[in-house]
């Protein structure tokens, strides 16, 4: 197996058009008849399955990303790295899901020298990489921050914790800390709630990420733009969805909460637009891919209730569940020209999905050893040339641990690992039951018996992360 050094120094000659000899590839401008693109991720926190209106929400306005998947692609069956932030995102930039990944639960574990990301191999290959928003993957001084982990640019959180107060005292600029001009609450940790709001963090990110795009427009870029909307500021207690202004909700009768978070969808969904325009007045439209996704299901957080606007859509549960509800998310993909306008996929997808698909794009090898297929095929309308999954596997390590796999239409889920390490699974038909309301594993032994062997296989022990 090639090492990560080895790797790494191969993919240093890509912007040369060198011959990477032990790669496997040349690296060209054209693969297949498609340009290199620009690429943009947009990652947004704790967005349920149904916040959208291209999703079914009747009452919160997205008209920009509705437009975006009318433009686009929008997948019916993608899924999140994890159910909670820190190893959803950790499946995201490494390729691998929560039984091989380094982070498989919420904690300040940072990224190791190692763990090769999605944004160093763009680097390697001629990219210019950026991140805003928030991170959460290594604190100050670690070997996981973002501009150890392959990226040229950052601006945002660092900490989790410190990312659930849209007014921060400061926010990191690479490495180098700068003062907003707000007043917070001193709590004995970072967070908290502010007393004095001048500096609004999500209008922030959003004109950074308009500057990155003019900065960077005339070389190949990759800007993942990681949202902190509309997670809850924890801190804050029942008036945890801070935003500026309720607006265009003010009138209405909802409680305060639901108000806030309305009210953030819909400004992050002007920030979307705001950005996607701007693509298209730089003449970068068709030379880039646009994809945008949730981290993991709606939260029950800051006074948020995910039943009043059927955040979930027709899923059980949210954040923190291994049912449909807390891992299944929207994403739509829009890139002009290669993917087709009003296209629906049904492709079986996550978040590890992402890092092997952007070497395909690239025209660079696959690291080894990823859980990750390459979606290039159903993105650019050549689904007969796509790649299955055999399974799809998360493990969970809170609230007594929980584990759960997809394979095909079968859908496994067992609680409580912790207290019953071979306790019994549940099983769903997700094509006759998607909002996982009958136990079928009683009547279907063989398909029971088929999954426990998958689980025997799907993890690797974890010291950090023990499963009894």
């Amino acid at each position: 197996m090639m090492t990560r050094r080895r790797l790494l120094q191969c993919l240093g000659t890509l912007a040369a058009g060198a011959c990477l000899t032990g790669c496997g590839r040349v690296a060209t401008v054209e693969r297949d008849g498609i340009a290199k693109p620009n690429i943009i991720y947009i990652l947004v926190d704790d967005l349920g399955y149904g916040d959208l209106g291209c999703y079914g929400q009747n009452w919160i306005r997205t008209p920009n990303i509705d437009r975006m998947a009318a433009e686009g692609m929008r997948f019916t069956d993608h899924y999140a790295g994890s159910t909670v932030c820190a190893p959803s995102r950790c499946c995201l930039m490494t390729g691998l899901h929560t039984g091989h990944a380094w982070v498989r639960a919420n904690g300040r574990l940072p990224l190791r020298p190692e763990d090769v990301t999605v944004a160093e191999l763009l680097k390697g290959a001629g990219y210019t990489t950026g991140i805003i928003g928030k991170w959460g993957l290594g604190e100050a001084d670690t070997t996981g921050i973002p501009n150890r982990q392959g990226f040229d640019h950052w601006f945002g959180y660092l900490n989790q914790r410190h990312a659930h107060n849209y007014y921060p005292e400061f926010l990191w600029d690479n490495e180098e800390k700068v003062t907003l001009n707000n007043k917070v609450i001193d709590k004995g940790r970072l967070g908290g709630v502010a007393t004095e709001r001048v500096d609004y963090s999500h209008d922030l990110f959003a004109a950074r990420a308009l500057r990155f795009v003019e900065d960077h427009r005339d070389q190949p870029f990759f800007l993942y733009l990681a949202l902190t909307i509309p997670h809850a500021n924890n801190e804050a207690g029942n008036e945890g969805m801070e935003v500026p202004s309720y607006a265009p909700y003010e009138d209405k009768t909802w409680p305060d909460a639901q108000k806030g978070h309305a009210a953030m969808i819909t400004r992050m969904d002007r920030d979307i637009g705001r950005l996607l325009d701007r693509l298209k007045d730089l003449g970068l439209d068709e030379k880039t891919l646009v994809i945008f996704t949730s981290d993991n299901g709606p939260h029950k957080e800051g006074g948020a209730d995910p039943t009043f606007f059927k955040s979930s859509g027709p899923l059980r549960g949210y954040k923190r569940a291994l049912y449909e509800g807390g891992i299944r998310v929207p994403m739509i993909a829009r890139w002009p020209g290669h993917i087709e306008a009003g296209a629906q996929s049904d492709h079986i997808s996550a978040f590890w999905d992402f890092l092997p698909t952007c070497c395909d794009l690239v025209g660079i090898e696959t690291p080894e050893g990823l859980d990750g297929i390459s979606m290039l095929p159903t993105l650019i309308g050549r689904s007969a040339d796509q790649r299955r999954h055999p399974y799809l596997y998360w493990e969970f390590h809170e609230q007594g641990k929980r584990q759960a796999i997809r394979w095909g239409r079968w859908k496994a889920v067992r609680n409580n690992v912790r207290a019953q390490p071979d306790g019994p699974l549940e099983l769903y038909d997700l094509q006759e039951d998607i909002s996982e309301q009958t136990d079928v594993s009683a009547g279907h032994p063989e398909i029971v018996l088929k999954i426990e062997g998958l689980l025997a296989g799907a993890r690797v022990p974890s010291e950090r992360w023990p499963f009894p």
